[in-house]
């Protein structure tokens, strides 16, 4: 049985992403798989790419055949070379910034103004009469 490294098509028809995934050569593109390896988002800004580096290395060493695709995805993720016994591969996969946490600009004023506060006289009233009856209780 020829076993292939290939992608498996997901998305909208203008937004697509992709599963890594290691699948019998005869099975359709988006048919049974038999494991799923890694990610692949080539519309984000910068690519997304997410691969279980463990995984791919096993099915590359029983012999299954990464497509032009895969191959490719392999190379920047350093496990092509980690395959082909270049122990100085490494990741070449850009990484999305964090997003800086917003801050407001305190010199300019506020849209919302807070409403006042009004004291319940009823709600603290009530606490206080039941101390000072406990109190002359006491007494």
């Amino acid at each position: 049985m020829a076993v292939k490294i290939r992608l498996k098509r997901l998305g909208k028809i203008r937004a697509p992403y992709y599963r890594i995934v290691v699948a019998d050569s005869r099975t359709k593109r988006d048919g049974r798989v038999i494991e799923e390896i890694g990610k692949y988002h080539p519309t984000e800004q910068p690519s997304f790419i997410e691969v279980d580096s463990e995984r791919a290395q096993y099915w590359l060493s029983v012999g299954a055949q990464p497509t032009e695709q895969v191959a490719a995805i392999l190379k920047l993720t350093g496990d092509w070379g980690k395959f082909k016994g270049d122990e100085n591969a490494v990741s070449k996969v850009q990484v999305k910034d964090a997003k800086v946490a917003f801050v407001a600009d305190e010199k300019k004023k506020p849209v919302l103004k807070p409403k006042a506060e009004k004291p319940a006289p009823k709600a603290e009233a009530a606490p206080a009469e039941a101390e000072a009856e406990a109190a002359t209780d006491e007494a």
